[in-house]
């Protein structure tokens, strides 16, 4: 693990209320379902490495959930300290408190596994918000459970590893033409740095259309070897984007990179941010 930068436990409250007033617009946190009906949030499939517990998060219920302490895992040299222990007891989040505390914030929902159940019960959640607040959510995960969340909210964006290749390798076959791939309708591009450059019409163009179609592109960190792309975490790679680029910016470093967001837009119009 990283050595803390800041005393915040990500997937919780306090954490997403500093990322929105260090200039993000959007926030990324991951969900599981729990035992007695509720939405946890909480980056891990267990709860094993990051708090005092054991097992599976989404066999667990929430009640059981919220007397762990997800700082209790937390180290960054290798078990010598653990700095946030004894200080995440009660901070782990349902989906609904998150919607609470943030009602006309844009959120990204990341769905942890590919169980389309899971796609049916999150979609019974949200079918209850009014459109104007489905709106400001957007959805990823498992093919199967954005499978359904399409099918029963067609208007949600939405974004799977299938559906984003799928987009992507018809975009770049044809977006010459101005072709749209029905693939790439309300939905979510991500695109690594060093590959947004050779795409059609990057950056005004492509983000114009995207825009037209309902959805969001994301600049995120440099692809490697095994096609894993982390964020925007360094001025470095910031400094890779175009100066009038007016798209989104994937970052696990919002302290870092909101306030050079900032002041790149106020002088060129420049990039908003995620997570």
């Amino acid at each position: 693990m990283d050595v803390p930068t800041h005393g915040y436990l990500e997937n919780t409250l306090p954490s997403m209320e500093a990322a929105f007033a260090n200039g993000a617009d959007i926030v990324e946190f991951d969900i599981h379902p729990t035992t007695d009906g509720q939405f946890a949030v909480l980056h891990d499939w267990t709860v094993d490495c990051r708090t005092e517990g054991k097992g599976v998060t989404r066999e667990h219920s929430m009640a059981e959930l919220k007397t762990l302490d997800i700082g209790y895992g937390y180290t960054a040299d290798g078990g010598k300290t653990f700095p946030f222990r004894g200080k995440g007891v009660g901070l782990m989040p349902t989906l609904d408190e998150v919607r609470a505390r943030f009602p006309d914030k844009q959120l990204l929902i990341n769905v942890k596994s590919d169980d389309p159940k899971e796609g049916d019960l999150l979609a019974a959640r949200l079918g209850q918000l009014p459109p104007e607040r489905r709106a400001l959510l957007a959805v990823y995960g498992g093919e199967r459970p954005i499978a359904r969340l399409r099918e029963t909210l067609p208007g949600l964006r939405t974004m799977s590893k299938i559906s984003l290749k799928g987009c992507m390798l018809r975009y770049i076959g044809l977006g010459w033409s101005g072709f749209m791939p029905a693939a790439c309708r309300n939905s979510i591009v991500l695109l690594p740095v060093d590959i947004a450059p050779w795409i059609w019409g990057y950056p005004n163009r492509l983000l114009a259309r995207m825009h037209e179609a309902g959805t969001l592109v994301y600049i995120t960190g440099k692809m490697d070897m095994t096609g894993f792309s982390s964020g925007v975490d360094s001025a470095e790679t910031f400094a890779r984007l175009p100066r009038d680029f007016a798209g989104g910016v994937w970052t696990n470093k919002i302290e870092l990179i909101g306030p050079m967001a900032k002041r790149q837009a106020a002088t060129a119009g420049g990039p908003g941010s995620a997570r």
